[in-house]
């Protein structure tokens, strides 16, 4: 019900303030599971998709957003439990996992849920090699991906901006891909080539230059650093 009432709010206010040109919405299935598989520019990535999809979208977002104290903590913590976002620990390992699971539940249940195979924001444009916790979701829940394309979202709010600016986006949902032809979820090689192929998709439709590696983030002092500047340059 919070979920309903959040995008029967934000969505009217997202057109006015992304101003989104949305194509394919149509290959998202109305109903059932479904995996979106995004490329990721922005923080704002999350909210875009969510917010212009045809149906409601589930998401991850660091637990840090859930646990403000006060009125601020309030309403962080309700805006982003209304736009369908799931609290999860950041890390590798067992919280990777946790985090995977976290989406399974919600395709096992029927719902549809979004996720970035390449893990962490672009920090230079390009779309980089995706994890396969994208295929081992769909393999595991046996349903099918939408390839989605956004372009723009990095001038919504550029890296280090805490503001959204206003800014043209386009959000392209592709066709559905059926993974199970790569064989089981089990099979390490089956989700290589299954994320793959939903790397390929993504990429036909943003145009992205590839970068055939992971994309790694960068260590905390390398990124505070870069924050500095961002604030330095804001101040001229």
């Amino acid at each position: 019900m919070i979920k309903f009432f959040a995008r029967a709010f934000f969505a009217p206010v997202a057109r006015v303030v992304f101003r989104p040109r949305i194509l394919g919405k149509q290959n998202v299935p109305p109903t059932g599971a479904v995996l979106l598989a995004s490329n990721h520019l922005s923080f704002i990535d999350s909210v875009v998709v969510t917010l212009v999809a045809p149906r409601s979208i589930s998401f991850l977002a660091k637990s840090d957003y859930f646990t403000g104290t006060g009125v601020k903590g309030w309403m962080s913590r309700s805006f982003f439990t209304g736009i369908g976002a799931i609290p999860v620990e950041r890390g590798a390992g067992h919280a990777a996992q946790d985090a995977l699971n976290s989406g399974l539940e919600v395709l096992q249940g029927g719902g549809a849920f979004a996720i970035y195979p390449e893990g962490t924001r672009s920090r230079d444009g390009r779309l980089y090699r995706g994890r396969t916790g994208v295929a081992w979701l769909a393999l595991t829940a046996g349903c099918v991906v939408v390839p989605v394309a956004l372009t723009g979202t990095e001038n919504l709010q550029p890296p280090g901006s805490k503001f959204v600016r206003l800014a043209r986006v386009t959000v392209e949902f592709g066709e559905p891909i059926d993974l199970s032809v790569h064989g089981p979820a089990a099979s390490g090689r089956a989700r290589r080539t299954a994320t793959d192929d939903v790397m390929e998709a993504i990429q036909r439709m943003s145009g992205q230059e590839f970068a055939d590696e992971y994309n790694e983030p960068p260590p905390a002092n390398v990124a505070e650093r870069v924050r500095r500047v961002f604030r330095r340059r804001g101040r001229h």
